[in-house]
């Protein structure tokens, strides 16, 4: 790694607890690679010092900074201009220091169309099946919603995802968007006409790994492309069970390297060297 000096840029990341968060290792490679006079911190920040720290970081001259759990929502309420995007999301997890301004983004939904758009998946016109109904689910589905998919959402709890569609109709305008039960009946009525499946739950996550969104009893259609968010393990339960059918998999690394990558680019002005940060996060994967 470069030497820090006066000279050295500074990023971040706001959250807490942050002791697991593979980012500092993604973006200081990605930094040394390029030869850039960069350095990324983990910044753990407790929820009443939020304010405090937004200052502080601005006050040291921070090029900008990443947000993640629990600040995402109540960040917007220190930022002088969110994003479209964000507004509507409801939530920021980067923020930019420019002229003087504090303007905060979401890079969740573009990370992760970039990685439909890397396997040159098609969305517009697609229907789209997102289980979950909590920030992560919010990010995806406004983000298929604006690139002309139709989305239904189906969740255990089924007032949430109807009281998300109801605000996301709102938010994306004139949408094609329904909401469900995450059951085995209407996962079933729905497989067939279902052309992507993303799970936005923790199914499936680290220590509870063959948990899987998707019923056992129902056939997984091949032709439905599989994108699991969780990326610990890399191949999930419900990866393993798409696979099997013959469907094309996406796995939760690839939101996480292409959000980072376009949070680098706005941060630096450099393409992001996506090789490094990929092979960074695969090794800091096998040590989490």
């Amino acid at each position: 790694m470069a030497a820090i000096d006066g000279r050295t840029r500074l990023v971040g990341l706001l959250g807490h607890p942050i002791e697991h968060t593979l980012s500092p290792a993604m973006h200081n490679a990605a930094f040394n690679a390029l030869g850039l006079n960069y350095c990324y911190l983990p910044l753990p920040v407790a929820p009443a010092e939020l304010g405090a720290a937004i200052a502080g970081v601005v006050a040291l001259g921070f090029v900008g900074v990443n947000v993640t759990i629990p600040h995402k929502q109540n960040v917007m309420a220190y930022l002088d201009e969110i994003s479209t995007e964000a507004q509507a999301i409801g939530a920021v997890n980067l923020i930019e220091f420019r002229q003087n301004r504090r303007i905060g983004h979401n890079m969740d939904g573009a990370g992760f169309l970039e990685a439909l758009r890397r396997q040159q998946i098609t969305v517009r016109g697609a229907r789209s099946l997102v289980f979950g109904a909590g920030g992560a689910a919010r990010a995806v589905v406004y983000t298929l919603l604006q690139a002309g998919s139709e989305v239904t959402i189906l969740n255990r709890t089924t007032a949430r995802a109807e009281s998300l569609a109801a605000a996301l109709c709102s938010a994306a305008g004139d949408v094609r968007l329904t909401a469900g039960p995450l059951d085995t009946e209407y996962v079933a009525a729905l497989a067939a006409e279902t052309d992507l499946v993303v799970n936005t739950t923790a199914l499936g996550m680290t220590p509870a790994v063959e948990s899987n969104p998707w019923p056992a009893s129902v056939p997984y259609p091949a032709r439905a492309v599989a994108y699991d968010l969780v990326y610990a393990p890399r191949e999930t339960a419900f990866l393993r069970t798409a696979k099997a059918a013959g469907a094309r998999t996406i796995d939760g690394l690839q939101m996480l390297l292409y959000q980072g990558a376009l949070a680098f680019e706005m941060w630096t002005g450099q393409p992001a060297p996506l090789d490094v940060m990929l092979s960074e996060l695969l090794k800091g994967r096998m040590h989490s």
